[in-house]
This record gives C-alpha cells, structure tokens and sequence, in this order.
C-alpha cells in the first residue's frame, strides 16, 4: 500500500511538471504563429463557379474566406484559453490535495484530478496542433 501511494505522489508531481512545460512552449509558439489561409477544395481548371485551379478569383469571395478563417481561429484560441484555465484550477486542487494527504497515502479523488488533468491536456494539445 506504501509503494502504491509513493507511487501516485510522484505520478501527481510528474503530471503537475508535464503541465507546466506544455504550457511553457505551445504559448509562446502560439503567439509568433500567423493565421493560414483558408483551404479551398481541390478544382481542375476553370468553372463557372468564379474558381481558377482552386482558387478563388472574387476578391469578395477572397475576403470571406479570410475572414471565416479568423473566425475559426478566434473561436479555438477561446476554446484553449478556457481548457487551460481549466487546468490550472484542476492543477492548484491537485497540489493543495497533495500538500494536505499524508506521506503514506492518497484519496482516490487525487488519482482521479490527475487522470482528469491529463485527459484536459491532451486535449488541449490536439486543438494547438489542429490549429497549425
């Protein structure tokens, strides 16, 4: 039972350390990252539709697929800014319930805000790369 707790610990400190370094870097990257153009569906020549080979030849056509790409944009950065701040309060309950549990054991429900945390960070690192 002793290992078993000694074990978890060390796991909620891990998880805690993993946390802030993936914090650390995807900020920081996110930051210096520019918007993409939008993706068009592939066309072969040209059609009706305005479309040479993809692209479109309406300057407002253009514009509202920029602008719809900002939006998108906007509305996942949202998403991550409350994923991760969501973690961080799961982070600050995960160490003040580990600062408070003895040396020889754990709740459960300190194992279970580190398998929450970790499944919030893993999303939160599929939406980042999503966005790239």
């Amino acid at each position: 039972m002793i290992n078993v707790a000694v074990s978890a610990r060390n796991s909620c400190v891990h998880v805690i350390i993993l946390l802030a370094a993936a914090f650390a870097f995807p900020a920081a990257h996110a930051q210096e990252q520019q918007p993409t153009a939008p993706v068009t569906p592939p066309h072969i020549g040209s059609d009706a539709s305005g479309l040479d080979n993809g692209n479109p030849r309406d300057p407002d056509q253009v514009r509202m697929m920029k602008d719809m790409s900002r939006e998108r944009n906007a509305l996942r950065q949202k998403q991550i800014v409350a994923d991760t701040n969501q973690l961080l309060d799961l982070a600050k309950q995960l160490k003040d319930a580990v600062d408070k549990s003895s040396k020889d054991q754990l709740s459960l429900e300190v194992v279970n805000t580190a398998t929450e945390i970790e499944k919030l960070a893993k999303t939160v690192k599929e939406k980042m790369r999503d966005g790239q």
